[in-house]
């Protein structure tokens, strides 16, 4: 008998729709905002987490810090942040933040970190510092501060709350079906109080969070997410595709469309949103200014 050599069969990628290309990260005021993190030692989540609009917010000089470190605690299943035991908090860090932010002349500075479960109220003070630091060396900038979820520590959400930004945001990231893998460590129901207890602080205070697509989640799930959402008071929403940054992150059920994300745009709006960015390539902190100032002239009309 004759053997047969089955050759497996190549696999080709399957381009990305037209409406995922994003501008290549180019021109003079990206690789000045990169020579200036780079001197003052500082992370951009633009850069760890791969984030496909580097190019188009670095280019109008807008940039999403992260702090303490560049090492998270936590695994989750859809992040490129690296892993691992973090340094010691750099209790100096606030004010070279603060230092790049006046000299960019940001009107608008997002501020994130990753997590650090190994000191939450550490964590909730540079989070404070850094706000103060801004408003000293710039103090026409807003602050908005997209923060992790500190094990629902209501002493460590009070320290945040407490400096004032004009801006909370936490990301809820998907539903809660999914949240096992998607979010390691985290909690759905923990996610939900933290947006508020924060309101409840601070009512004046704008709260905001992010949800991604293409996880495997049902449309009646995500819906469901967005009342919830708007139910604890939830200024701001934020729906955008997940992306798989490497083969070692959670695969990508499906792309939406630009259609699909202008329904979910309108049902989120009726459920009694001031602001909500839909989009393929929408990410937490993208066109976040114009995101603030719709928001907060909604609630003064």
């Amino acid at each position: 008998m004759d053997l047969i050599q089955i050759e497996p069969a190549h696999r080709t990628p399957a381009p990305k729709p037209a409406w995922l290309k994003a501008r290549a990260p180019v021109g003079e005021n990206f690789h000045d905002l990169k020579r200036l993190a780079r001197s003052l030692n500082l992370h951009t989540v633009c850069e760890s987490a791969q984030c496909p609009n580097i190019g188009e917010c670095w280019h109008h000089k807008t940039a999403t810090f992260m702090m303490l470190g560049n090492l998270c605690t936590r695994r989750c299943g859809f992040c490129s942040v690296p892993k691992g035991r973090p340094e010691p908090i750099d209790w100096d860090e606030p004010r070279r933040l603060a230092e790049a932010i006046a000299t960019l002349g940001l009107q608008h500075a997002v501020i994130t970190s990753v997590n650090r479960d190994d000191d939450l109220i550490g964590g909730a003070r540079i989070f404070a510092n850094v706000i103060q630091e801004i408003r000293k060396v710039a103090p026409g900038c807003r602050v908005e501060v997209l923060i992790p979820d500190f094990q629902g520590n209501q002493g460590a959400i009070r320290i945040v709350v407490d400096a004032q930004p004009e801006v909370l945001n936490h990301n809820t990231e998907t539903v809660p079906r999914l949240y096992r893998v998607v979010r390691s460590g985290a909690r759905y129901e923990r996610s939900l109080e933290l947006l508020r207890y924060s309101k409840e602080l601070r009512p004046e205070g704008l709260t905001k969070s992010g949800v991604m697509v293409g996880l495997g989640e049902e449309t009646h799930e995500l819906l469901e997410v967005f009342r919830d959402l708007a139910a604890v008071g939830c200024d701001i929403l934020t729906v955008g595709q997940y992306l798989r940054p490497t083969r070692d992150h959670l695969p990508m059920a499906r792309h939406y469309t630009p259609s699909e994300f202008a329904e979910l745009k309108t049902e989120a709006l009726k459920m009694g949103f001031r602001h909500v960015e839909s989009g393929p390539l929408v990410r937490s902190s993208y066109h976040a200014h114009e995101q603030s100032q719709s928001a907060g002239q909604a609630i003064l009309s």
